[in-house]
């Protein structure tokens, strides 16, 4: 308080003596004697010194200052002709009133010993280092720290809630040896449309445009025996695993039951509307499921032909059917881009699934894991059961995918319209290989689709219908080892799409 009364009496006689001073150069009549400017300006500045030197050492507040309004030209003044050991707000300082401006962290640490805890606190905050120092006159408020350095202490525990995830990354897939081509099997008179491997892996049968269904001997590739009765394209075809039957269905809405001790047709199942496109039986009971381009899927007990549900709510062609023991007993895929699981009994929709945003021509369920993946031009995506969590996408088949079957090795294979085959790893869903086998001699390289495909029974050959009237079988390179086709994996993020 006294320092502010002393300062402020300096103040105005300085202010006083300046007005005097001016006085001196004015006349009586009021108009101001003329005077040199400079030697004005040199005795004002002698006068200050002489009389008001040892004062102006006097520390004086940034508050006071702003506060004393008509001392601001003095200050200025006095700043020109004091210039040497000025403080932080324009006045100069003695060695008693001296501060460090850029404090050092040992420095700002040994003050902070000897302060309060909420004042160490404030010191940490405002000087952590040299270079990080901030004047008290700035904001206080905390700048942002980078994310992967937020963390919470409670205690002794330190919660990593804030902390920011790493993106996922691919681990490393198991290695598989490809698969190569070694026979190709023609007889059919247009495209093959449908391939299903007999139970006791023997012989196999396939469904063609050509209105006939073939079996043949998977040994030797060699034609059995030519079913005929259908009067369109055939496009499914499935054996019984519970009975000595073969299920066929075609363009021609008929769903035909065949008794293979006779070779004939012994049952007709009436009521689709449209051309049927697949089928599948139920592993543990009578029941056969089938789909149409009526945009539904039916029930049937395959003993009495009765059609026990109808099941409604695709509003396009249900492309694909697959049925299983355990719930949801029945996945359908279909046109109008949609998944539906069903449950059998009530034969009503549990769960739709509309992550596809393209139409949907290929279901398969895993043998081994209660997973399933489907097949669209926009994505393979894998699904978890019951209720159809989404795993992942397999991207990378840019096609219109018609088939995809996978073996208990967790070899996932996919067919295309253009005639590809790519092979993944399911676990990771690495694309281990691609294929793309030439057309039959003769035909046109745009006929070079591949409608079904199947892995036989030991999983060992892996057959696939195509459009060029053909049957491809595959096996795997058994002179392949992980030397001699390394898997060219690298740790990449996994760039996961919208769904």
């Amino acid at each position: 308080m006294v320092e502010e009364v002393q300062k402020h009496s300096v103040h105005t006689l300085v202010f006083r003596s300046l007005k005097r001073t001016h006085d001196m150069f004015v006349a009586d009549n009021g108009k101001p004697v003329p005077l040199d400017e400079e030697s004005h300006k040199r005795k004002m500045a002698i006068k200050l010194r002489n009389e008001y030197g040892p004062v102006l050492h006097m520390p004086t507040s940034k508050e006071n200052l702003k506060e004393k309004g008509p001392q601001n030209a003095t200050d200025s003044y006095v700043h020109k002709q004091y210039p040497a050991n000025q403080g932080e707000y324009g006045v100069a300082l003695t060695a008693d009133t001296k501060i460090q401006r850029m404090p050092s962290e040992s420095a700002a640490q040994s003050l902070a010993v000897a302060l309060p805890s909420q004042t160490k606190a404030d010191v940490n905050r405002t000087a952590p280092s040299g270079s990080e120092y901030r004047h008290p006159g700035a904001s206080d408020r905390p700048q942002p720290p980078a994310m992967n350095s937020i963390v919470m202490e409670t205690g002794n525990t330190k919660n990593s809630a804030l902390m920011a995830k790493k993106a996922p990354t691919m681990p490393k897939p198991q290695w598989h040896p490809p698969w190569k081509l070694y026979r190709v099997i023609s007889g059919h008179l247009g495209w093959v449309r449908c391939i299903a491997v007999e139970p006791g892996n023997q012989w196999f049968v396939t469904g063609s445009a050509d209105r006939t269904i073939k079996i043949w001997d998977l040994a030797s590739g060699k034609l059995k025996l030519s079913l005929t009765g259908h009067i369109s394209t055939v496009r499914g075809v499935i054996v019984s695993t519970r009975s000595p039957y073969l299920f066929s269905c075609g363009e021609d809405k008929q769903v035909k039951c065949w008794d293979l001790e006779y070779n004939k047709v012994i049952r007709h199942y009436h009521g689709h509307l449209s051309a049927v496109y697949g089928l599948d039986l139920h592993p543990t009971i009578d029941v056969l499921v089938t789909c149409s381009r009526d945009s539904t899927a039916r029930i049937w007990d395959v003993r009495t032909k009765a059609s026990v549900h109808t099941l409604s709510g695709h509003t396009n062609a249900v492309a694909t059917v697959r049925c299983q023991a355990a719930e949801p007993q029945i996945i359908t895929g279909s046109h109008d881009t949609t998944i539906r699981l069903w449950d059998l009994v009530a034969g009503k929709t549990r769960v739709t699934l509309t992550n596809h945003k393209k139409s949907v021509r290929a279901v398969v369920l895993h043998p081994r894991h209660y997973t399933f993946a489907s097949g669209s031009p926009d994505n393979i995506k894998q699904w978890k059961f019951p209720d159809g969590s989404f795993i992942q996408n397999l991207s990378g088949h840019n096609a219109i995918i018609n088939t995809l079957t996978v073996n208990s090795d967790g070899v996932l294979v996919s067919g295309a319209d253009n005639g590809t085959m790519h092979l993944w790893d399911w676990r990771t869903g690495y694309n281990f290989q691609r294929v793309h086998a030439a057309v039959q001699p003769g035909s046109l390289d745009s006929e070079s689709g591949i409608f079904a495909c199947a892995f036989d029974q030991s999983e060992s050959r892996l057959l696939t219908a195509e459009a060029d009237k053909t049957i491809k079988v595959y096996r795997e390179d058994d002179t392949a080892t992980e030397e001699t086709h390394p898997v060219s994996w690298k740790p990449e993020i996994i760039k996961r799409k919208r769904f």
